[in-house]
């Protein structure tokens, strides 16, 4: 943790400033310490250099589990390809002019598929995350000098009002407890002038008969490393055989919607990238605790009253939401 992250930290619980006290550093990283708040006289723990608010378990723990073990899969800068940062402008609207300079939060940013992205445009980013997918993303980001990592839940951010000059919250609101609360928090730390995305599953009329609910139904009881273990013994025989359903002209489309395999028959990578990407995004569609698809006048709606404005959808694949908080509008 950067010494001058405490600039834009609050205490969750009060929202009170933190100060910060380190036991062990390295340069200008605080590398294991605490925070307290001055009003609540709460404290939390820095370790690893990353600011933990909450414990590693709670509802998010799958995306710990699967995070920890694909750690660079979709990466960029370890796959070899523009994947991430495709979607990421895309889904943005943002430029890598705009990011520059700027102080940027990634909420749920996982392994840190995104923060590669941002980090590489010159902005300062915060990646927030409430599983230890935090550490993966330590491990594999660990020379961009202009990122703090801090383990928090989206619903209640441990930043001050207005911190960040963007916000970005790609794939993730569906799977917290509360996704409202959480895109009303998003916005909160959203300073005037500042740009926000939201990109989340959306639910329209067929949503919930996806192959994927119907195979939850089945999976939800089981533990993550024996879904994991289920998914790993039927992936040699699912996948030669999406290769070749998902592929069929018109019908392959249907085939996509009623079979629960994450097989990117398009995707500009090797065989073996494929395969390692149909397992992890696979367990990401039958893991989670939670898996609440989102209208469009809904979240929409929690961002204007947020004070949000210029809300649209952008034309991007799902429920992708833009906005902006006009210059003037009180923190």
């Amino acid at each position: 943790m950067h010494d001058d992250l405490v600039e834009i930290l609050a205490c969750p619980s009060c929202g009170g400033a933190l100060s910060a006290n380190a036991s062990e550093r390295r340069g200008d990283v605080i590398a294991e310490g605490e925070l307290r708040c001055g009003s609540c006289e709460r404290r939390y723990a820095i370790a690893r250099g990353i600011a933990r608010f909450v414990p590693s378990g709670d509802y998010a723990g799958s995306f710990g589990f699967q995070w920890n073990r694909f750690k660079l899969e979709q990466l960029d800068s370890a796959n070899g390809t523009t994947l991430s940062a495709d979607r990421f402008f895309a889904e943005t609207g943002w430029s890598r002019e705009w990011l520059s300079g700027r102080t940027i939060l990634d909420a749920g940013c996982g392994a840190g598929r995104f923060l590669d992205v941002a980090t590489r445009s010159g902005a300062r980013v915060v990646g927030v995350d409430l599983s230890s997918a935090v550490d993966a993303a330590a491990d594999t980001l660990a020379d961009r000098e202009r990122l703090d990592l801090v383990q928090a839940s989206i619903d209640a951010l441990p930043f001050r009002t207005g911190a960040f000059d963007g916000v970005y919250c790609i794939g993730v609101i569906q799977h917290t407890s509360d996704p409202e609360t959480c895109v009303r928090a998003l916005a909160r730390v959203l300073r005037p002038g500042g740009r926000i995305a939201i990109t989340a599953y959306e639910r329209r009329r067929w949503t919930m008969l996806y192959g994927k609910y119907w195979a939850r139904r089945l999976t939800r009881g089981l533990s993550d490393q024996a879904l994991y273990r289920l998914i790993s013994l039927l992936m040699p025989i699912a996948f030669p055989i999406t290769e070749l359903l998902f592929r069929v002209p018109l019908a392959g489309r249907f085939f996509r919607f009623v079979i629960p395999i994450a097989n990117y028959t398009d995707a500009p990578l090797s065989v073996r990238q494929r395969y390692r990407w149909a397992l992890l995004d696979t367990f990401d569609m039958l893991a989670p605790a939670y898996d609440q698809p989102q209208r469009f006048e809904s979240v929409s709606r929690w961002l204007a009253e947020e004070r949000v404005t210029d809300v649209r959808r952008g034309a991007n694949a799902g429920l992708n939401v833009v906005g902006r908080k006009p210059d003037g509008t009180p923190a």
